[in-house]
């Protein structure tokens, strides 16, 4: 498991199974039970804390990561690798973070 990765999971109900983004960190996701992922989700609301997503990045249509809908969730709730958010593509997702956590030195990145 790497961080910026696609992966399955199973959410608790309502939500139950969807394609989240992991955001913990690659180095600790060894060690932890636990792991911080953002919903991937068909809904598209316009927003800046979203992420659009689609095939490049392995899904089977264009969504988005809803960095407002950030969880903690058991390792063991993640089934199967997706696919990656591409490298040049980080900065969307931790600007998204800005705007979704108020913080101003990550929204204008």
């Amino acid at each position: 498991m790497k961080q910026f990765e696609i992966w399955w999971a199973e959410l608790p109900e309502p939500v139950g199974r969807r394609p989240v983004v992991l955001l913990t960190r690659s180095s600790a996701t060894d060690y932890l039970s636990r792991v911080m992922i953002a919903e991937v989700t068909s809904t598209r609301r316009g927003i800046p804390q979203e992420v659009v997503l689609g095939r490049r990045e392995g899904l089977r249509s264009e969504c988005v990561a809803n960095l407002d809908n950030v969880h903690m969730v058991p390792k063991s709730r993640l089934s199967a690798r997706i696919g990656v958010v591409a490298t040049r593509r980080i900065p969307e997702v931790k600007r998204a973070l800005g705007f979704a956590l108020a913080w101003p030195e990550l929204m204008y990145l």
